[in-house]
């Protein structure tokens, strides 16, 4: 593959993640490029991870709409290779399964699992953001007898790996946007090129009025606002830039909020599209103390577990002994009613994130937003 096919497929991707979109349109978009710039067997496996637990959230396989559920149980129970959250807590963040098995694949419960579809090659590459949060992973796979996957294919999924994921988050902030499942849902405004509010949904609404400077009720947008979508103009209008438009700002009440910028040109004129949310929504830490009763450093050490984290990375991150991270443990394990790490992460995927990814199946085939967290607790 040339150098400059490969960037014009680099760029091509790098737009269509710039842009508001719905995520299965996005994967759908890219998958048509990513056919030209790294050919494949049938069609690729794009992947949601939640950015907080590392665990799946959704997939979407074309031909393969439903998942089946002794591959999840074999990707959180059983002891293999190229498992996801191997490859995404790994140094480059991109594994073929003929690598991570010596060049003996069928070694490996993956390939047979692989093989009853037809694809010998797995490659699986992170989809990590700039901002260094994980929101999921692409796999792709080849043909028995076809070529191996090159370096200067890997190092193009590499390149492109951090668009996508801006381009995942931004999807599903939209969707929670335009159909908010949480009471601090993200809201969506959009301004013409007169710099005038064109819609606004009423999370949107709620959370600019709390911003300092400004005065919804009045139409006077606040200052981080039109600074915001001056720089996302600047950007639309110069298709090299590789930039994304993020801002914090601190609200009225002392939180934080995240404004996230965005060109629309689906009318041919510029409008840019404005995505407000509350700084650092993790949902998997509060379902943890509900569900639980786990207290703020068991949720740590949770979290890590999850993660893939070893005792001796837990406790370097968390500045504690290797002793103390195992008391935690054997307190956690007691509150779950689990006897292992591995039980441990299986237990919180299939009660509480396996919902979600099965709702999100309907809901890719349904043309309904996709969700990118886990499944929530019944309100009391």
């Amino acid at each position: 593959m040339r150098a400059d096919t490969l960037q014009r497929a680099a760029d091509k991707i790098t737009g269509l993640c710039g842009r508001p979109s719905d995520l299965v349109s996005l994967w759908q978009e890219s998958t048509e490029v990513l056919a030209r710039a790294v050919p494949h067997y049938w069609t690729p496996c794009w992947y949601t991870l939640d950015p907080a637990s590392l665990l799946m959230t959704s997939h979407f396989h074309p031909g393969l709409y439903e998942f089946p559920r002794e591959w999840l149980v074999s990707e959180y129970y059983d002891d293999d290779v190229n498992q996801l959250v191997d490859v995404v807590r790994s140094p480059s963040g991109i594994s073929t399964l003929h690598e991570a098995t010596g060049g003996q694949p069928s070694n490996s419960p993956r390939w047979h699992r692989n093989m009853t579809l037809g694809g010998d090659q797995e490659l699986i590459t992170r989809l990590r953001a700039r901002s260094g949060q994980v929101w999921g992973a692409l796999a792709l796979y080849r043909a028995p007898g076809e070529p191996t996957f090159t370096e200067t294919e890997k190092a193009f999924l590499q390149s492109v790996a951090p668009a996508l994921a801006d381009g995942v988050c931004r999807a599903l902030l939209l969707g929670q946007a335009k159909e908010p499942e949480f009471a601090d849902s993200p809201g969506l405004l959009v301004l013409d090129d007169a710099w005038e509010v064109e819609s606004a949904t009423p999370a949107a609404a709620q959370w600019l009025a709390e911003l300092p400077d400004g005065d919804w009720a009045a139409g006077r947008l606040p200052s981080s606002v039109i600074t915001l979508a001056a720089r996302t103009m600047r950007m639309a209008r110069s298709p090299d830039t590789r930039d994304i438009a993020v801002s914090r700002v601190q609200t009225r009440n002392g939180t934080w909020v995240v404004l996230h910028g965005a060109p629309l040109t689906s009318t041919g004129t510029h409008r840019i599209a404005v995505i407000v949310e509350p700084a650092h929504p993790d949902r998997i830490y509060p379902l943890l103390t509900s569900a639980y009763g786990l207290t703020e450093r068991e949720k740590d050490i949770t979290g890590l577990v999850l993660q893939g984290a070893s005792t001796a990375q837990i406790a370097s991150e968390l500045v504690v002994s290797a002793h103390t991270v195992q008391q935690h443990l054997k307190s956690i394990f007691d509150k779950t009613g689990v006897h292992s790490r591995r039980d441990l992460v299986g237990k919180v995927f299939f009660a509480h994130y396996e919902p979600r990814f099965r709702d999100n199946e309907t809901r890719s085939q349904h043309g309904r937003p996709l969700r990118g967290h886990p499944w929530p607790l019944p309100r009391a």
